[in-house]
């Protein structure tokens, strides 16, 4: 692995993409430290940071945090980690985002994975959740030891209401109307990488090499530059 210590890149999928999967293993292997903007506002309206006092009025009133406060955590965050390889989530979600966080947080790629929306809803078909502990079972892979039962406790799964194909197709169509613009700009900045397939396990080697190669080639170029 190159030595190169800064990398900071955001990485986009659909709900159900296998985005979750991927980030594990892009933390694992090359030392990322994943930042999510919800993770980080909790975090911070809980540590009743001068950020999370803010933030906290929002969400009590059921607004949107405004993107300055979300970037302004985030760059706080990094400053006190020394700006890592960073993998962003969740944040920025729309064009006028990104362009606010390009100008304090340059990123150095964009990941997206290309699910097909049909196996994705199929996907989600399958899901069945014991809701007290988050725990996830699917039907044809991952299944429960028992039908329909939760492993650790034997209580019953259920299927959320949000995972019915019809809701599932619409949460899709709508991620689409807001997504397009931004990984419209961020081509446009020749940062967008997008990698298509069917499961996590067919797209993984793909994101693997990429970022190897990206590392790599960010070095040498930091050598010239000394």
């Amino acid at each position: 692995m190159s030595s190169t210590k800064v990398f900071r890149m955001l990485i986009m999928g659909a709900p159900a993409s296998g985005k979750g999967t991927i980030s594990g293993r892009i933390v694992k292997k090359f030392n990322f430290q994943h930042i999510s903007s919800g993770d980080l506002l909790r975090w911070n309206i809980d540590k009743k940071t001068p950020l999370g006092t803010q933030a906290v009025g929002y969400v009590n009133r059921g607004q949107l945090v405004p993107d300055d406060l979300v970037i302004s955590c985030v760059v706080d965050r990094l400053h006190g980690e020394g700006a890592p390889r960073v993998l962003l989530d969740g944040f920025p979600r729309t064009r006028p985002q990104a362009e606010k966080l390009a100008t304090v947080l340059p990123l150095d790629a964009v990941v997206n994975l290309n699910v097909p929306y049909d196996v994705i809803i199929e996907r989600v078909k399958s899901r069945w959740v014991h809701l007290p502990s988050g725990r996830v079972y699917n039907i044809g892979f991952n299944e429960p030891k028992v039908p329909f039962k939760d492993d650790v406790t034997g209580e019953d799964l259920v299927q959320r209401p949000d995972d019915h194909p019809d809701a599932v197709k619409k949460r899709l169509e709508i991620y689409d109307s807001i997504t397009k613009p931004l990984l419209e700009y961020y081509k446009a900045q020749n940062l967008l990488v997008e990698f298509w397939g069917k499961t996590s396990n067919a797209i993984w080697p793909n994101v693997d090499e990429f970022l190897a190669k990206s590392f790599l080639e960010k070095n040498e170029t930091e050598k010239k530059a000394l």
